[in-house]
């Protein structure tokens, strides 16, 4: 077998392309970006024969009903999930063969109650290889909060016992192969490698040093990082099967006055560098920089059906589209024509940002200034300016209380997140400037 890994760095996540024959593959937990697999596997000369989805997943729109469209490929699914579109159900202790490819099934709940996992072995007894979805990452495990908080308890129990006993027969050499990894929001721990053995995970993942049940049930929730809001939608829509990406209309291209007329019924995402956006934007625009991150934070900030209208850079607009519909966004309304000078040139309104250097920074804190720091809270506690006030951009919308006589100037860690922040700040009426490289230009 030779697995080839999709690495989704803004989400955290892979998926993975696995050869089993000469001509033959499989994939585990494709996303909805099912191109990528499908170019793939072609330049390799390779047919996809199945899919093996672990559980349904909160963070992102899965491939497989798009699969099951284009190839024909009926995905194997826990039973459990009760997915609503047609489907091979499995349930722990299965097992079945493709083309010579033994498969496990291994009851794995915690992250989610029908989670699964698949433990792959070749017939010439080569080292299994385990898919473990969010059941067990290089580091840590996935979060059992997202169901719903009056089963956190009870699954926190489940990945307990999933962590200590649902792989014990499996060899310390079986490599693992997670869904989840470093960098999700689902997951807990976790580092930036992204595959390890089962035997390296015995000896160094913190949280199968847990002997005490209670112990791991008391303090496993308290290292769960925020929730996008987008993640208690994607279950249910995962569950029922997502819109082929061929029901699902592009935006049309928009004169500056077409696109300005029809702004009443959404809103307007500019994915351009944070530099051009403060140079000049669309009032109102919310700043989403096109880059790994994109896709969590429109999920995060943007609720689900709103019509997009986009302003563009030099990124194609079939890969914002793609990253946008990962995390279920598809009503696309409009993108504007040409570029911001095009609507400059048509005589409409252009609105900037301010940035400042931390010098200036400094400063103006000492006038009585306020800095926002827009991190998570594990990052403000690591380090922050002083005096700082920390609102995370994913509650942004309750700025509320920010004051609106006093300069704020707001923060990341580089630039991107505080720009988005800002953004919706301005849509409140609160102006707010950026500080120029970060958190890190501040150290």
């Amino acid at each position: 077998m030779k697995v080839i890994p999709f690495v989704h760095e803004g989400l955290g996540n892979s998926s993975y392309l696995v050869q089993i024959s000469e001509r033959s593959a499989i994939l585990v937990d494709p996303d909805r970006n099912v191109g990528r697999y499908l170019r793939e596997a072609d330049a390799r000369g390779l047919g996809i024969v199945d899919v093996l989805e672990t559980h349904l997943h909160a963070d992102f729109v899965t491939g497989s009903r798009e699969l099951l469209h284009l190839l024909g490929i009926e995905p194997h699914a826990s039973r459990a999930g009760h997915i609503g579109f047609p489907h091979r159900g499995v349930s722990p202790g299965d097992a079945f063969v493709i083309e010579g490819i033994r498969i496990h099934v291994i009851g794995s709940p915690g992250h989610t109650p029908e989670h699964v996992s698949f433990a792959l072995q070749a017939p010439r007894k080569e080292v299994p290889v385990l898919f473990s979805g969010g059941s067990l990452i290089v580091g840590g495990a996935a979060r059992t909060d997202l169901i719903s908080p009056d089963l956190t308890e009870e699954l926190t129990r489940q990945q307990f016992r999933t962590l200590t006993h649902a792989f014990s027969e499996l060899p310390d050499e079986t490599v693992l192969y997670p869904t989840h990894g470093g960098g999700s929001f689902c997951s807990v721990g976790g580092t930036r490698e992204r595959s390890a053995t089962l035997g390296d995970q015995r000896q160094t993942n913190p949280l199968l040093q847990f002997e005490g049940e209670e112990e791991f049930v008391r303090w496993f929730p308290t290292t769960f990082p925020a929730a996008p809001t987008y993640f208690y939608k994607l279950r249910t829509i995962n569950q029922a099967g997502p819109r082929l990406r061929s029901d699902i209309a592009g935006p049309p291209a928009l004169s500056p006055r077409e696109f300005r007329d029809r702004l009443a019924s959404g809103v307007v995402i500019d994915t351009r560098h944070i530099d051009d956006y403060m140079k000049g934007h669309v009032a109102g625009a919310i700043s989403i920089a096109f880059r790994p991150a994109y896709a969590t934070w429109l999920g995060w900030v943007v609720p689900l059906g709103t019509p997009l209208y986009f302003v563009t850079g030099s990124e194609p607009l079939e890969d914002i589209l793609n990253e946008s519909l990962l995390v279920g966004h598809e009503n696309f309304a409009g993108v504007l024509q040409g570029s911001l000078e095009d609507w400059k040139e048509a005589g409409l309104n252009v609105q900037t940002t301010r940035s400042l250097g931390p010098n200036d920074l400094r400063a103006l804190l000492k006038d009585g200034a306020i800095a926002l720091d827009v991190r998570e809270q594990g990052e403000f506690a690591a380090g922050h300016i002083e005096g700082a006030i920390n609102l995370p951009l994913g509650e942004i919308s309750q700025s509320a209380s920010l004051p609106k006589d006093v300069p704020v100037i707001a923060y990341c860690g580089h630039g991107e997140r505080s720009m988005t922040g800002i953004s919706l700040l301005e849509r409140n009426g609160i102006e707010a400037w950026n500080l120029e490289g970060g958190y890190d230009a501040w150290q």
